[in-house]
């Protein structure tokens, strides 16, 4: 039996980010049915971060891209709740090596845990490199 994980990306990303990552954020949140042309699939098999409409995570997965204001500058926030199988754990590095080039403030990124669990696994981002910490 597999575990599952509730996993959570919540970042800034920089005004400038460009376009092609814009597209593929948007295809991995099932925003857009076709996988862009520039994203390998053997590095990117599946829409990682599209919301299930059937989770049983208590009120949802979720998933938002959106331009905003921080702070008297733009950004894209994004932020993304999902329940991901053990087995799929691995593509979190998928995502994150989208992301960390991007990300306009280091620091907190997310988080996994084990859904019955309570302790976290943080995702940080450092000016480009990302990790796991623990919280």
């Amino acid at each position: 039996m597999s575990l599952h994980y509730e996993v959570v990306f919540t970042c800034f990303l920089r005004d400038g980010t460009p376009e092609p990552v814009l597209d593929a954020l948007r295809w991995h949140m099932g925003a857009s049915e076709d996988r862009p042309p520039h994203l390998d699939a053997d590095e990117h098999p599946y829409q990682l971060l599209e919301p299930d409409p059937d989770s049983r995570l208590p009120g949802g997965e979720f998933a938002s891209l959106r331009y905003q204001s921080l702070g008297g500058q733009d950004a894209w926030g994004l932020f993304t709740r999902n329940l991901w199988m053990d087995d799929d754990l691995g593509e979190i590095t998928t995502v994150m090596d989208l992301l960390a080039p991007h990300v306009e403030n280091a620091g907190y990124g997310g988080y996994l845990r084990e859904e019955y669990d309570t302790a976290v696994s943080v995702l940080t981002f450092d000016d480009g490199p990302h990790g796991p910490g623990t919280g």
